[in-house]
């Protein structure tokens, strides 16, 4: 599949967020969100929502575009397992989302959050279902 284009992930609780997506393929998604006052929690940290919101949104809308072209299917976030391992408290936050499993019903996805200095920052596993589209 050809790449998907950036603007297909700009909609709802992502454009809220600001989740920019750079590049985007059905294997691999690069996103990144500025980190600004909304975001942080009342310690100065990018609240751990944020870090689960990119998974979610990145996941779940590459396999949707990918699965409704092919097959008039539906995707939706199943499961959101995310680590956090050292702040990020300015700056940007970036997401590299690659896909490990393709199956007819779950694509799974790992997802390296790091902050400006290239440091890895959170770990989320994706568990995305695949359903008909319903009528």
């Amino acid at each position: 599949m050809p790449e998907i284009p950036p603007q297909a992930f700009t909609q709802g609780f992502a454009k809220l967020v600001g989740i920019e997506v750079t590049r985007a393929t059905e294997d691999e998604v690069h996103a990144r969100v500025a980190v600004r006052p909304e975001l942080l929690q009342p310690a100065g940290l990018v609240d751990g929502g944020v870090y689960a919101t990119i998974a979610e949104d990145v996941c779940s809308a590459a396999t949707f575009l990918s699965v409704n072209a092919e097959r008039d299917a539906v995707a939706m976030g199943m499961s959101n397992q995310t680590s956090f391992l050292r702040p990020i408290t300015q700056g940007t936050v970036h997401a590299l989302a690659m896909r490990r499993h393709r199956g007819r019903t779950t694509w799974m996805w790992d997802v390296e959050i790091s902050d400006d200095a290239g440091h890895l920052c959170a770990v989320s596993r994706m568990t995305i279902a695949v359903r008909p589209q319903r009528a």
